[in-house]
């Protein structure tokens, strides 16, 4: 029988009625009341009560925005560093969106939604959880660390074609779209990630302890080549941070955990010959895009700091905690790094439509709650995540929310979430002989 044949019966019918009934709630939610709107000197700007920064749309005016070694008057004072145990910001990008496509504006509502409902925020918690309110946009110089030019001047040129039509499909090789925002708002989610970066490194330049950060960004970025879009990503959010922390920060050694159940090709090809960015992905065998097998390991100066673990389909819990164990901790303590970055991807909860893993809240919370337990040991604490997928607008907004609380060392809600009558037997002899492979591989 097929492992999708065990899938939650309740999803595939619902996704659209989850899409507009979140999309209602974002809209209808005061503290996050989002007015988004062309002006008429093509500036795009977003309002909100909350006094969220309008960004400008033209992206000649976003080059100011280049981050460097000068003071950021953006960043959280001393004392609010000193005092956050999370951080995390919000980019929403509302425009960029497709009637049912499942990559939709309603995913980061929703997240904020339950963030709201389970009394995360700094409305609740006071000064331990912080929203970074204003943050610079990402500047064409930090796109192009990671993407050839050519991409980043053609996507803003197709800014007028999608204008005028509406929408543009910009990757032939999956559904990615653009709308006439898509190039402003992708700056606005690649900035957000820099901030919180510049944010936690500022932080633990004063504590032993610092805040974990969380980008609540889209467009994703994984999939996202050097020379182009794919896999709904635009710009690899993560790959621009990882080369921000080594260029402003001079943290050297960065590693990436990617738990997205698709392989993070784009992170995967923009690091393939650099030895001082380790990315371990974890990704369901034979999932788009088809790439990230075990043998792909790097090359020239970075062969063995690139680890691809394919996970038999209908792999749960009991895997991933082996993996993190016997893949993961070894790896990281080997490579001493400087920093983790992780493309957190809700997409393997077994809710969700895309896939077929069988991850249930819990296990976001234990992978949230031992990279943080493992960026303490190894580098200070330093660690950011960063949204990639997701699409079952409840078990991605808990799953989050339930990583919110492992960050604060706060007791798992999962049981209230997860029901363990949909899950079925792990494929844990397929999943050893992965292991013992990547063990072999790599020599763990």
């Amino acid at each position: 029988m097929e492992l999708q044949t065990f899938r939650h019966p309740s999803f595939a019918g619902t996704v659209m009625f989850l899409v507009r009934n979140h999309e209602l709630k974002w809209k209808n939610h005061n503290r996050f009341s989002l007015n988004t709107k062309l002006l008429g000197d093509g500036r795009f700007c977003k309002h909100s009560i909350s006094g969220r920064k309008c960004f400008s749309k033209n992206i000649r005016s976003s080059v100011t925005c280049s981050y460097s070694t000068e003071k950021n008057d953006t960043l959280p004072s001393v004392k609010q560093l000193s005092d956050a145990r999370v951080i995390y910001a919000v980019a929403p990008a509302l425009g960029h969106t497709k009637e049912s496509h499942p990559e939709s504006s309603a995913r980061v509502p929703a997240i904020v939604t339950a963030l709201e409902e389970m009394e995360l925020t700094s409305k609740f918690r006071g000064s331990e959880i912080l929203e970074l309110q204003n943050f610079k946009l990402a500047s064409i110089d930090d796109i192009a660390s990671v993407h050839a030019k050519a991409y980043v001047s053609g996507l803003e040129k197709a800014m007028d074609r999608a204008s005028k039509q509406g929408l543009i499909v910009i990757d032939g090789s999956g559904p990615t779209y653009a709308t006439a925002t898509t190039f402003h708002e992708s700056l606005v989610a690649a900035g957000a990630g820099l901030a919180l970066v510049d944010s936690v490194v500022a932080a633990s330049n004063n504590r032993l302890d610092p805040p974990m950060g969380f980008a609540l960004i889209r467009p994703p970025g994984h999939h996202a080549i050097p020379k182009g879009p794919m896999g709904f990503c635009v710009f690899g959010n993560v790959a621009i941070a990882a080369r921000h922390a080594q260029r402003l920060h001079g943290l050297k050694r960065v590693f990436i955990i990617d738990f997205d159940v698709h392989h993070g090709n784009g992170t995967n090809d923009a690091f393939l010959d650099d030895p001082d960015i380790f990315f371990l992905s974890t990704h369901q065998d034979g999932s788009y895009p088809g790439t990230g097998k075990i043998d792909e390991i790097g090359h020239g100066a970075g062969e063995g700091a690139t680890l691809n673990l394919p996970l038999p389909g209908g792999s749960g819990d009991t895997a991933m905690r082996t993996v993190f164990d016997e893949v993961i901790v070894p790896c990281a303590q080997r490579f001493k790094p400087d920093i983790f970055l992780v493309s957190a991807g809700y997409d393997g909860h077994v809710l969700d439509p895309l896939a077929s893993l069988q991850f249930t809240t819990g296990t976001y919370y234990m992978l949230a709650s031992n990279i943080k337990q493992l960026a303490e040991d190894l580098c200070g604490g330093r660690c950011v995540f960063f949204l990639e997928g997701g699409y079952n607008l409840d078990s991605l907004s808990y799953s989050v929310a339930d990583s919110f609380r492992a960050f604060l060392g706060e007791p798992s809600l999962a049981p209230k979430f997860d029901d363990p009558a949909i899950l079925y037997e792990e494929p844990l002899t397929r999943l050893k002989q992965a292991i013992q492979r990547v063990k072999h591989i790599h020599s763990l």
